[in-house]
């Protein structure tokens, strides 16, 4: 089922992230010949301010910026009811760990209990408008149970591949929804090997991540959403939960885009900060080695199953994002700082934390001891999911 709304879109074309390449948008684009992300360029054609005053009546749903998304004219999105997700103050966290302004923003209240459901909306949305008939994924988990629901929502079919230590309830989710599972003896890594031999042998769509560039699109609403949230202001840090880095580089093209067309000042360069697991951590190594891209992590290890992700494709944006307008940086946190921190959540704020958003704010309280958040700083916090589907 797709939402009916009448949309003038922005016409839109695909650039190398590494080559800078282009090429158009038309069929179902994956990667560059190159072997690195593709990445949606809208040219000087972005959306006016003016925008503003009436996108105050708009639902409160990622679609709202969809001048800012790749839908063609009149296109009705996939869509469950994504975005939207409430920013909230955290002053018993704040006032524990000494900061003056900590806010989270709570994508644990997305449809399928994770910010997963921004980027597979968008990815689905384009593979169905493109001829799509099959898709696949590999995943850590939520990724998988985002798919499920949404390829069932635009009548499409689904495989996922998923690690078979993945939390039971997450692979109940996933065949819940009706997509074909099939758990692997491995890590993420291993999942996607299988899954582009599928997607090879089938003809499937494989939309993995950064492997076709539209859940990027999707992930960059975390960013206008949060800018609007704020006031078309931006906070002064980003503490970001890191496995694959859509989110983290979603924001990044958000907030460049916003500063192009004139929506936020020039000025506005948060401090973003990607936060992994002292198990599989190679931003962290990469980062503080002054290095460009990331050598694979061996045997990856945490409960945090978002972050257990040892060779991202998005290394090479992950690391630039961090270090444009310089201050950001990357943390490694352990699994007992992160199960701590998500208890935090649940307790002081009431707020139901996956590993991944406990290893957040972990992140950012390393990060204040260390000099790097500063008291006075406006400092949000991500939750990616909901801790209830890490359950048993």
């Amino acid at each position: 089922m797709r939402e009916d709304v009448n949309t003038i879109s922005l016409p839109w074309s695909l650039e190398c992230s590494a080559c800078g390449a282009t090429r158009s948008a038309d069929g179902l684009p994956g990667v560059c010949i190159c072997g690195q992300p593709l990445l949606v360029r809208y040219g000087a054609a972005l959306p006016a301010p003016a925008l503003k005053e009436p996108l105050r009546q708009r639902p409160w749903t990622m679609w709202r910026y969809r001048e800012w998304l790749p839908l063609a004219d009149g296109e009705a999105p996939v869509t469950l009811g994504e975005g939207g997700t409430p920013l909230l103050s955290v002053p018993r966290l704040a006032a524990k760990h000494g900061f003056r302004d900590l806010r989270v923003k709570e994508e644990g209240s997305n449809p399928t209990g994770s910010f997963k459901a921004r980027g597979l909306a968008a990815a689905v949305t384009r593979a169905a408008y493109g001829g799509a008939q099959s898709l696949v994924v590999p995943t850590a988990g939520n990724a998988g149970v985002a798919l499920a629901a949404y390829a069932t929502r635009a009548g499409l079919r689904a495989r996922v591949y998923a690690p078979a230590s993945t939390p039971p309830l997450i692979l109940a989710q996933i065949r819940g929804f009706g997509a074909e599972l099939v758990c692997v003896d491995g890590h993420i890594g291993d999942c996607g090997k299988a899954a582009r031999a599928y997607a090879t042998e089938t003809g499937a769509v494989d939309v993995s991540t950064l492997r076709e560039p539209y859940r990027i699109e999707g992930k960059k609403t975390l960013g206008l959403e949060l800018a609007e949230q704020l006031d078309w202001t931006l906070p002064d840090a980003i503490v970001y939960p890191t496995g694959g880095g859509t989110g983290l580089i979603g924001m990044w093209k958000a907030f460049a885009e916003l500063r192009q067309a004139g929506w936020i000042p020039a000025a506005a360069r948060p401090r973003m900060y990607s936060v992994q697991a002292a198990g599989c951590a190679p931003v962290v190594r990469a980062f503080d080695a002054g290095a460009d891209a990331c050598a694979p992590w061996p045997d990856p290890a945490t409960i945090a199953a978002g972050l257990r992700v040892p060779a991202p494709l998005g290394d090479r944006l992950m690391l630039r994002a961090l270090r444009e307008g310089g201050g950001g940086g990357a943390v490694a946190v352990t699994d007992a700082q992160l199960q701590a921190a998500a208890r935090d959540l649940q307790l002081l704020e009431g707020i139901d934390a996956c590993p991944e958003g406990g290893a957040a704010l972990a992140g950012a309280i390393e990060l204040k001891a260390r000099g790097a958040l500063k008291p006075d700083d406006r400092v949000v916090v991500f939750n990616t999911g909901a801790g209830w589907l890490y359950r048993a």
